[in-house]
């Protein structure tokens, strides 16, 4: 008799690993896709919105982080759909850090196709792999045993 398995997913609206896989599959030929500009924009904005600091104080922030001036008025260019200037690359990090955001973030590395993880998510899956490396090294151990054993049995 098999064993039931346990769902790993306690959400059973929320998509899967492979659905999501899937779903960036069929996006590949869609033209265009990659443009994250309002995307990038709505995030920017959102994070500015929900962080507990004043657009003054972030400035104030990033500029000690990156160790290059930056203003009320640039962040608040990024933010405007009248102008031109989004936020650089280059300031993001400290953007997230400074608003404590990193939809952002998350925005780009999707685009790229990647999945970026908070530290604490990034430690359990780089635990979760040592110990799946544990389980496959105790096969092969088994493995081993059990020919030997074979080996032993017909030389006895």
């Amino acid at each position: 008799m098999t064993k039931k398995r346990k769902r790993i997913v306690s959400d059973p609206n929320q998509m899967s690993l492979l659905d999501l896989l899937t779903a960036e599959r069929a996006e590949r030929s869609v033209p265009g896709r990659l443009c994250v500009n309002a995307k990038l924009q709505a995030a920017v904005k959102i994070a500015i919105k929900n962080a507990p600091k004043s657009r003054e104080t972030l400035a104030d922030d990033m500029s000690d982080l990156t160790g290059q001036t930056i203003s009320v008025h640039q962040i608040n260019n990024w933010t405007s759909e009248n102008h031109p200037h989004r936020i650089p690359a280059e300031f993001l990090p400290a953007f997230c850090q400074s608003t404590g955001s990193t939809e952002p973030l998350r925005v780009l590395a999707e685009a790229a196709g990647l999945f970026a993880l908070q530290a604490p998510d990034a430690l359990r899956a780089e635990i979760q792999q040592y110990d799946e490396a544990v389980t496959a090294a105790r096969a092969e151990k088994r493995k081993r045993v059990v020919l030997l054993a074979a080996i032993e049995g017909e030389e006895a």
